[in-house]
């Protein structure tokens, strides 16, 4: 069977990823004359072996976008298949007579399809109801790519770039730290190299399950909540909190009291004045829950 032969029920990216990667990019690309021809064929006679070449040829491209959302955590199969619908239908829609390309007329309602699909699958995204909520969502990782936390500069200039409020940025980074397990992702050969899921733990015998999943949740509301007060902090507080406790190489009271300009008994003041801000904040942000 020859690639050009090949129909979507002969590939799957279900049943084995890397055979299914390896056949799409041996179909070959389209010119650009055989790429207008076809496509006239499927809007003029509708041609579905027109409309199949013109799909085939096309798969490698939804790969390489589903590589680029990876970071979201979900399965790299997964995300081909909704790619691949998104194909579908933007193969459906294609217009030759616009003049352009047909991967760039797909790459919208790719993009869509998977967009869509780690929405519904993604837990942290289920609070991202508002237009709004989606971009800075969609956005946001963008500007996570290193593993320090974004600077409140860095937050407000996100914020009033994606139209919404610091506080949402710093909930949503917050919450972006985190990753879903699935429940019975087999173990690797390397334990370095893999991580056990829950299918292959073993109870705890005197913690009841609920109570680790309440747990759980909690530390994540209360990691938003401190991200959200640091932001009501003035500069100086929030630098000795950050440099005193948020910093692998911590500074003393004594080394603030030679940057900053005080006393190390001022330091030590200014630390436990904002300590109290942010504890008084998250008890009443608690107990209005």
């Amino acid at each position: 069977m020859t690639s050009t032969a090949l129909t979507l029920g002969d590939v799957s990216p279900g049943r084995d990823l890397t055979s299914y990667i390896r056949t799409v990019n041996s179909v070959p690309i389209l010119s650009e004359e055989r790429e207008r021809e076809l496509a006239y064929r499927l809007t003029d006679d509708n041609d579905l072996d027109a409309a199949r070449e013109l799909v085939m040829s096309h798969l490698r491209f939804v790969v390489h976008i589903a590589r680029s959302l990876r970071g979201y955590g979900m399965p790299e199969g997964d995300l081909i298949q909704e790619g691949n619908v998104g194909l579908v239908k933007a193969v459906k829609r294609f217009d030759p007579s616009y003049g352009v390309r047909l991967v760039t007329f797909a790459v919208h309602w790719i993009k869509a399809e998977m967009h869509d699909y780690i929405v519904r699958n993604w837990r942290i995204v289920k609070v991202a109801t508002t237009k709004a909520q989606r971009k800075l969502f969609f956005n946001l990782r963008k500007h996570t790519k290193g593993l320090n936390w974004l600077t409140s500069e860095e937050r407000k200039a996100i914020a009033d770039d994606l139209g919404v409020k610091p506080k949402d940025v710093a909930t949503m980074e917050s919450r972006l730290a985190a990753q879903d397990i699935a429940f019975d992702t087999p173990v690797g050969d390397d334990d370095d190299e893999s991580f056990h899921s829950p299918v292959h733990m073993l109870a705890y015998e005197d913690q009841d399950p609920a109570d680790l999943v309440i747990e759980e949740q909690h530390n994540e509301v209360m990691t938003a909540e401190m991200q959200s007060a640091m932001e009501d902090l003035s500069d100086r507080e929030r630098d000795i909190l950050q440099s005193r406790w948020l910093t692998d190489e911590k500074e003393t009271l004594h080394d603030l009291s030679a940057r900053l300009g005080i006393s190390a008994e001022r330091v030590r003041q200014v630390e436990q004045d904002a300590m109290r801000k942010i504890r008084e904040r998250i008890e009443s942000r608690l107990a209005l829950a």
